[in-house]
């Protein structure tokens, strides 16, 4: 075998592996087929797949049973900039797994089996700016740092149930860092300087039970920490405190204290070492227990602290809330505060003393409390938070809307107000409000109708969630209004609300808008119309897709705005239905059928009459009504030789000449004259009929006149039935003058035919001659 052939055998080969770990991928990850994403968590897998290649960017392998990471399992992978390995049973890596990850930013090995970590896995990923190492079951960070190597990390979180020691130097090589979580519930063991190494924490997430470790990390954070978390420790012990003096030296500007246990012994010494701290601004308090009722013995003066401004208390737990003092002990630090938020801790009251201490405050936050009308009264009192300007009440115990106005009436810095999810109901007409309220929520407050009572220097109103139906209220400054889940069917009218930008009328009971109602708010740059149920009639989908700022405008658009009827297009996008022209030209259709349908007949009367189609009718209806009489008379009916078919112009020749010529011979014809013998009152063409019925014969006396006669055409119309139809010679023709079977018309067919096949008598103008043609009548009358 040549080395040519070597060669290609080796290319083949590399070739065939390569394609069969790309097979072995797509049937772990489908989602890593041609795409930078590779989402392979919750599949189960034992291994990482093979077939990584330098397209992938992000690798999520979360959620599965991968205990091992070998050398090979990355080494593709060398554009990877997320690895998502949390939540395995990884217990060990290869020194270097990560080698050939050097554009890596985030990596998450959280919630594993790791024992122990090693430097050597971190030494390449020079651009790692977020590691998470939580969650596994090393006891401490290894005798030197594994973090020496990450020069632009940002984020670290690590620790565990099991984590208890820190050293001096595991922190090496880190300098900035925007947040280090620390979970150690059970760190028992912390060597001094271990922190001190990082020039700057922006935020310092802490979880810790020892106050002897706490006070030593803090004494390495107090210059570098900017905002400091602790969580799930328990200021308990008075003794205890001391060693938290450290803190009053520290630099931090926000301190929050999440799962932390105080006692009335304890608060006091909390809040001077807090006091003390030169430049904290915020303190904050989450899901905390306070066991006691503010009876602290130590009077607490604003002393030092010049700079706190911001508190935050949400979801403390006070067991006898109801026993809680009034707080005079903390008066001095009230001026303080500019921003205070006391939210979800069963406030029923703010002591009249305490707001009026709040000289600095401009926003409060009261909400998720107990707060009832009376109580709000007490608590907003005559020198009360008199800065205010934002205050939040929402979902209190609220339930007098005049009582609640005027009780804040006073309040002339008041901008904002959020009374929103109280209960309210029915409002009067007249309210009393602060003279520079600009914004109003009363969302979900069950109010029915909006009336006077709102105050028209409002720029926002949210009214969303209640049960309106209708919204008329004179509110010149208006710019923003929330309507959303109510009862509304069209858009407020523009003309109260002429400086609208934004409205919000999603989840009413809106069907369509007009371009003129659209239009009208000359000022609107966002309209949120979504979620409701909207009739795609072919005037609103004109519009509402050839309007030129629709896009810009609404709200959600095209997404949320959906066809409710027709019930063909149920469910699609108003944007994209487009209704036939029956549907949406359905009255210009119709006048066009019925113009069409007035035309078609105008021509077939036309036609009708030019070709004689009435005469078909009626001889059909004729026809009809013959049919269903007997063929042929009885005998004892037969009451005349014959009967005369004549026009009226030709019955002075029937009357004097025939009629006497034939009823005086011997013996005698019985003719039956129309003039003569037909019953008076009785419908002319049962006249004619009958006549035919009870004559032996029928004579027609064929003229020019009687070609054009109406009657003479009835008559012969009748006859066709009984003597043509029965193939009989009941009719005798008699041409009174000559006339060309041409001329008779082309209805009188069987005449025309009997013309031409069969003999007929002519009137002879000689005299000699007429003696033969009253001996021929006589002889076929006879017959």
């Amino acid at each position: 075998m040549t080395i040519r052939t070597w060669h290609v055998w080796a290319i083949y080969m590399v070739l065939a592996a390569n394609l069969s770990e790309e097979q072995a991928l797509k049937q772990a990850c489908p989602s890593c087929d041609d795409t930078q994403l590779c989402n392979c968590s919750s599949r189960g897998l034992d291994f990482i797949p093979p077939g990584l290649t330098g397209k992938i960017t992000t690798l999520n392998l979360a959620h599965n049973r991968i205990k091992h990471i070998r050398s090979q399992d990355l080494q593709q992978a060398v554009n990877l900039r997320v690895l998502l390995l949390q939540s395995n049973k990884i217990s060990s890596i290869d020194k270097d797994s990560f080698r050939s990850l050097g554009k890596l930013e985030l990596l998450d090995l959280s919630n594993n089996s790791l024992a122990h970590l090693s430097p050597a896995w971190f030494g390449h990923l020079f651009s790692l700016q977020h590691l998470h190492l939580q969650g596994n079951s090393y006891r401490d960070l290894g005798e030197s740092s594994p973090f020496t190597s990450l020069r632009n990390l940002s984020s670290l979180h690590l620790g565990n149930p099991r984590f208890s020691t820190v050293r001096q130097g595991n922190f090496a090589g880190i300098e900035l860092l925007d947040k280090l979580w620390i979970d150690g519930g059970n760190l028992s063991q912390y060597e001094p300087g271990s922190l001190k190494t990082i020039k700057k924490i922006n935020h310092m997430i802490i979880n810790i039970t020892s106050i002897n470790v706490f006070s030593a990390i803090v004494r390495d954070l107090l210059h570098s920490v900017t905002w400091l978390e602790v969580r799930n420790i328990a200021f308990s012990i008075p003794a205890e405190m001391q060693l938290l003096r450290v803190m009053s030296s520290s630099f931090a500007q926000k301190i929050s204290f999440k799962h932390t246990l105080l006692t009335d012994a304890t608060v006091p010494d909390v809040v001077r070492i807090l006091e003390d701290m030169p430049k904290l601004v915020e303190l904050e308090m989450t899901n905390c227990r306070l066991l006691g009722t503010g009876r602290w013995q130590i009077q607490i003066e604003a002393n030092q602290s010049q700079t706190l401004r911001v508190l935050t208390i949400e979801k403390l737990n006070i067991e006898e809330f109801y026993m809680f003092t009034d707080l005079q002990p903390v008066v001095g630090l009230l001026p303080l505060f500019t921003k205070v938020t006391v939210e979800n801790t069963k406030v029923f009251l703010v002591p009249c003393s305490l707001s009026q201490h709040l000289v600095s405050l401009e926003y409060l936050d009261l909400s998720a409390n107990l707060l009832g009308d009376q109580s709000l009264k007490h608590s907003a009192c005559q020198g009360g938070w008199p800065s205010l300007k934002t205050l939040n009440l929402s979902q209190n115990s609220l339930s007098d809307f005049k009582k609640t106005g005027k009780s804040l009436s006073h309040l002339r810095n008041l901008i904002l107000l959020d009374i929103s999810q109280n209960n309210f109901g029915e409002i009067p007409d007249v309210c009393e409000w602060p003279e520079n309220l600009k914004y109003l929520n009363l969302s979900s407050t069950q109010i029915p109708k909006l009336t006077t009572c709102i105050p028209p220097t409002l720029e926002v109103l949210d009214v969303s969630a209640n049960n309106l139906k209708e919204f008329g209220l004179q509110l010149p400054f208006l710019k923003e209004l929330y309507l959303a889940k109510n009862q509304l069917k069209t858009l407020p009218g523009a003309a109260p609300i002429p400086n609208l930008v934004a409205m919000s009328v999603r989840r009413n009971k809106l069907n369509s808008f007009s371009r003129e109602e659209f239009e009208s708010f000359k000022k609107m740059k966002l309209l949120d119309a979504s979620d409701n149920n909207f009739i795609c009639s072919c005037e609103f989908l004109s519009f509402i897709q050839h309007q030129a700022r629709i896009a810009q405008v609404l709200v959600g658009w095209p997404d949320k705005y959906v066809c409710d009827s027709p019930l063909a297009v149920r469910g699609a996008q108003v944007g994209a239905v487009h209704l036939s022209l029956m549907e949406c030209h359905r009255s210009l259709l119709v006048s066009l059928i019925c113009a069409l349908v007035f035309l078609v007949i105008l021509v077939l009367v036309a036609v009708g009459y030019k070709y004689h189609a009435v005469w078909y009718l009626r001889m059909t209806w004729a026809w009809l009504r013959a049919k269903r009489k007997p063929k042929r008379a009885p005998p004892k009916d037969i009451c005349y030789d014959a009967f005369v078919s004549y026009s009226e112009n030709d019955s002075d020749w029937v009357e004097n000449v025939m009629v006497r010529e034939l009823e005086q011979a011997c013996p005698p014809f019985r003719l039956c004259l129309h003039k003569r013998d037909f019953v008076p009152g009785k419908w002319i063409v049962d006249n004619i009929i009958d006549s035919i019925e009870k004559s032996h014969k029928t004579l027609f006396v064929l003229s020019e006149h009687f070609v054009r006669s109406e009657w003479c055409k009835y008559e012969l119309d009748f006859s066709h039935f009984r003597l043509f139809d029965e193939n009989n010679d009941a009719a005798i023709l008699v041409l009174l003058e000559p006339i060309q079977s041409q001329a008779i018309p082309k209805r009188f067919c069987k005449l025309r035919k009997i013309m031409n096949t069969k003999t007929y008598l002519e009137w002879p103008l000689e005299e000699e001659q007429q003696e033969m043609f009253w001996f021929n009548l006589k002889i076929a009358l006879k017959s």
